[in-house]
């Protein structure tokens, strides 16, 4: 199956980031070159100020070298220390789901597919708590068919204009505090849809949690976990993506018995 979507995606790269003026001879010659305006990074940078949840460890960089050596050329070095689950990551299926994929497991199938992108951003504007739907799943089925087998399901909330505000992106900006976290998710019904009707690869948020903020016992999360998926959390510049056409890859920090970690996930648009 990923020999597959490995070929679809050479032919997607082949059609959207070659210049009309590259050619494509039987023996190829010269680098290919790529349309920057068809790829869109969906990931924020990890610094001082990414969110992570309430409970987890913020993102630290230590300098340990930067300035010129003894011997006069110049040389930089950090340590950098990080909870699994901040800023632009995946949730590993282990994270939820008792035996299932540790990070270094989770196969490349599962992080590569076409995006279908939900809006839901007039439901959320109603209710910051909003979760998506399994009729928000069949209206977007009714404009654009079917999801396509392999399809990372994304929400988009707006939620990423929030982004490096606390208080606002979470609900709360107090350490240790998952009492008053508020923003929307997916439901369950609608990742038990996706996982049971519809072969998914997996989904992802533009917010901190595929469970809406106010849940204490992770239905989605169980849900999509349970089922071997991933989920990807945290993701960044949705509203460049189109409803459907699009193709996603997540290249997730591959952590030995990792429940999750730091992702750099991009988009190559039709």
């Amino acid at each position: 199956m990923f020999g597959r979507r490995f070929v679809l995606l050479v032919a997607l790269l082949g059609a959207t980031a070659w210049t009309a003026g590259c050619p494509m001879p039987h023996t190829f010659k010269g680098a290919p070159v790529i349309v920057q305006e068809k790829v869109v990074d969906l990931s924020y940078s990890f610094g001082p100020d990414t969110i992570y949840w309430p409970t987890g460890e913020s993102f630290a960089l230590q300098r340990t070298h930067f300035g010129r050596t003894p011997d006069g050329y110049w040389y930089a070095s950090n340590n950098i220390c990080m909870a699994e689950h901040g800023g632009t990551h995946m949730d590993a299926p282990i994270h939820f789901g008792e035996g299932k994929n540790t990070a270094d497991q989770v196969p490349l199938s599962d992080c590569i597919g076409p995006a279908a992108v939900i809006d839901v951003r007039d439901k959320v504007a109603a209710d910051r708590d909003y979760r998506l739907s399994v009729e928000d799943i069949a209206a977007w089925e009714g404009q654009h068919g079917r999801l396509p087998k392999g399809a990372i399901v994304v929400m988009y909330s707006g939620w990423g204009t929030r982004w490096g505000n606390k208080l606002a992106y979470l609900g709360t900006d107090k350490a240790g505090d998952v009492a008053n976290l508020h923003f929307p998710g997916f439901s369950r019904q609608a990742a038990e849809l996706l996982v049971a009707q519809r072969e998914i690869a997996a989904i992802g948020v533009d917010t901190a949690s595929i469970d809406h903020g106010p849940s204490h016992d992770f239905p989605v999360h169980r849900v999509i976990n349970g089922a071997n998926k991933p989920a990807f959390e945290n993701v960044a510049n949705v509203e460049r993506l189109p409803p459907a056409g699009a193709t996603l890859i997540a290249l997730p920090m591959k952590i030995a018995g990792g429940s999750g970690g730091p992702t750099r996930i991009i988009a190559l648009l039709p």
